[in-house]
């Protein structure tokens, strides 16, 4: 039975948050246990010390990351980081992709189970297709969702025309990646992953890929590698084995942008809108586009004090935004 002062040094050490002090003194009680021949349960109280080590080295279910609001140093250079509130349930997405993204999301929740088999959660990820169709925003329904910062990696501080400096900052970028669990997200993705043959690539272009594909080939972390484009036609062939999922995304369907247009103009009356009329009109538009086109709606509709949103003002809005995206 532990003594008094354990007693209180127990408690004293947890509410300072002094983890070894704990362990320390409860392994003190789990010997005198033993000391008085109490074998069964000097082996247990020992038993839970390793697995209570063990919890506080692995990420815990809920996804808690290690603070990482404001990147410091040079990596503050290298990486935009932030802290999405965005769930799944806020976008527009085809099933197919609502249903993977969900996948990826039970698994990360369940990261320590899966590990326990042997097994690795899907945390290398790809995002392909056309601007405007979600690519961003799902990653950051990823941080969201996952209660983990999002981390933008800024190709501009990255990249530069000194050989080997991408390299080594590139290098830093999954060093932060291995320390600090999160959702990095290498957007425009191409700009280093473009094939190593291509012609009038520079040879540092290609050492840059080299030491991409090397660096994701080796990390072993908790956090979620994100590459997204909207060229995969020249990401080169060796990238695409590196990913655990590649997710296409694509223009809305009619029946889609009938959804997102609902969706986004929810806060208005809304009876007097012609739907199928709109999405034939919003066709080839991507989901930034139609969402910018029902805030734009909304706006006027606040200025001109109207309760009613209608089709025909919609109408115009849309062939204005087709006009200037030719």
């Amino acid at each position: 039975m532990a003594s008094a002062e354990q007693l209180k040094a127990l408690i004293k050490s947890h509410l300072e948050g002094d983890d070894s002090h704990f362990y320390a003194i409860a392994m003190q009680v789990a010997a005198h246990e033993a000391k008085l021949g109490h074998g069964k349960l000097a082996q247990e109280l020992r038993n839970l010390i390793d697995e209570a080590k063990k919890r506080r080295a692995r990420p815990t279910t809920s996804g808690k990351p290690i603070p990482l609001a404001k990147p410091r140093g040079e990596l503050s250079t290298l990486l935009a980081a932030s802290y999405p509130k965005l769930r799944l349930s806020d976008m527009v997405l085809e099933k197919a992709i609502a249903e993977r993204l969900t996948r990826i999301i039970k698994e990360q929740r369940q990261i320590i189970k899966i590990r326990s088999h042997g097994l690795t959660p899907r945390k290398k990820l790809l995002f392909i297709g056309p601007p405007g169709t979600g690519k961003t925003m799902s990653a950051s329904v990823l941080a969201g969702e996952l209660g983990l910062p999002l981390l933008v990696v800024r190709l501009e501080g990255l990249i530069t025309k000194y050989m080997g400096e991408t390299a080594a900052k590139l290098r830093l970028v999954f060093d932060a990646i291995s320390q600090s669990r999160g959702v990095y997200l290498f957007d425009e993705f191409d700009s280093i992953g473009s094939q190593r043959a291509q012609v009038n690539d520079v040879g540092e272009i290609r050492r840059i890929l080299n030491s991409f594909l090397q660096m994701i080939e080796q990390d072993d972390s908790d956090s979620i590698i994100l590459a997204a484009t909207n060229h995969p036609d020249i990401l080169d062939y060796a990238l695409f084995r590196r990913f655990d999922d590649v997710i296409e995304f694509t223009l809305p369907d009619q029946a889609l942008i009938i959804k997102l247009l609902k969706n986004r103009l929810s806060v208005f009356k809304t009876s007097r809108i012609a739907w199928k009329k709109l999405a034939e009109e919003a066709s080839g538009l991507c989901y930034a586009d139609i969402s910018k086109v029902c805030e734009d709606a909304i706006k006027d509709a606040i200025i001109h004090g109207r309760v009613h949103l209608i089709t025909k003002d919609l109408s115009k809005l849309f062939a204005e935004r087709k006009s200037y995206l030719k």
